[in-house]
């Protein structure tokens, strides 16, 4: 019988929101394990848009600035739908562009060197809820008090919990590639969103230090060949066709109201904590994992582990309501009936266009958009309704 390892928290996942449930933990004074997969440095989808909500988190749960050797910084955004530019601001609030390899070791190894015990390269065999143990494809057999899941959109943790990691007709898909910078190339090109390149979604193009990351992401199910788009997309930023895409689910922000089961917690993409708006995943993620952590604490520290959830959700409360407020949003973005409306409306308004930027900065919220949504709401409803009633009638 394989020998038994008794941990206050063990980790699945060992990205941003792992990393930073295992770091907050072990300041916590907890015993915690942190698992993945794969050994770091790995390589990890993502748009690597580190917003200033992102470099807040950055600081305050690791202790860590934005700096030159992992992050490219830029003021200079722009925004197109289609081959229509409908902004190019060169003065906007600085974001910075990250490789997810290079970001996730650096928070990892700040999780190990705060006391995290390391389990990488080694999946999960199976996971025993009622006797809280996990099963490792090693032979090791771990024991927790608190489990945390933030093994991504597909999380094995949820599917063990519920079934299925996530909706099939909410979860968005994105497809990207990193096109290599042609030699004596300096990467000065803005961070590009176009909202035309994907149904509900967008295309985005981010400077690199080395490389131009290009993807298109938006619903699935309203995506029927993500790959056709990603090609035409591609073409029109006349970058290189040549290299393999790589595809991913994305949670947009099809959140679980509850993100776990007693003692078993899910953060990150695991939870489907992601903008649904500005795409914003890493900052979230960072979020969720500290708050599962201490959440943990609190349970553990009570004697009474199967009451994480409960407090996790309370510290939750804020981020979910954000979400919702960004999901009516998004229906003024998005819709078929709207989208045209609000892309006019982004075009002429530097109000509106420095108002989502703001967003990005992290220097607002969509609780201090309130008002602005509030006015938008009649004609956004009366738009929705009249395009169901059309499509009813031609039905």
């Amino acid at each position: 019988m394989a020998e038994l390892t008794t941990f206050d928290v063990v980790i699945l996942g060992a990205g941003p929101a792992g990393s930073a449930a295992a770091k907050v933990a072990c300041d916590l004074g907890l015993r915690v394990a942190i698992l993945d997969k794969s050994v770091f440095p790995r390589e990890k989808l993502c748009g690597g848009l580190f917003t200033g909500r992102s470099e807040k988190a950055l600081d305050r749960i690791f202790g860590c600035t934005v700096t030159p050797d992992l992050f490219l910084t830029t003021n200079h955004m722009r925004f197109t739908s289609g081959e229509t530019v409908l902004a190019d601001i060169p003065n906007a609030p600085p974001v910075h562009l990250t490789m997810r390899r290079d970001l996730d070791a650096m928070l990892v190894e700040h999780a190990i060197n705060a006391g995290a015990a390391p389990y990488f390269g080694i999946s999960v065999s199976d996971i025993d809820l009622p006797a809280s143990v996990i099963m490792l494809s090693s032979g090791e057999t771990l024991n927790y008090g608190v489990l945390i899941g933030a093994d991504g959109a597909n999380s094995l943790t949820a599917r063990t919990l519920f079934g299925a990691a996530f909706d099939p007709d909410t979860i968005g898909f994105g497809l990207e590639v990193e096109v290599p910078l042609a030699p004596q190339q300096d990467n000065n090109k803005p961070v590009t969103v176009d909202f035309s390149a994907a149904e509900w979604g967008y295309g985005w193009s981010f400077p690199k230090h080395a490389t131009t990351t290009v993807g298109v992401g938006g619903i699935h199910a309203r995506n029927d060949n993500m790959k056709a788009r990603m090609t035409s997309y591609v073409t029109q930023l006349e970058a290189c066709t040549e290299i393999k895409y790589k595809g991913q689910y994305l949670p947009f922000g099809d959140f679980r109201k509850n993100p776990g089961y007693g003692n078993v917690l899910l953060t990150g993409d695991a939870a489907g904590l992601v903008d649904p708006i500005t795409g914003e995943g890493i900052a979230l993620a960072m979020e969720s994992g500290a708050f599962a952590a201490q959440a943990a604490q609190t349970a553990i520290s009570q004697e009474a582990a199967h009451t994480a959830l409960r407090h996790y959700k309370k510290l939750l409360k804020p981020m979910h309501s954000e979400i919702r407020r960004a999901r009516i949003w998004r229906l003024a973005m998005f819709h078929e009936a709207s989208k045209p409306h609000f892309q006019r409306a982004f075009a002429k308004a530097d109000a509106l266009q420095m108002k989502y930027l703001r967003l990005l900065a992290g220097e607002a919220s969509y609780l201090d958009l309130r008002a602005e949504l509030l006015a938008r709401l009649p004609k956004l409803t009366w738009r929705i309704f009249k395009h169901r009633l059309k499509r009813r009638n031609q039905a």
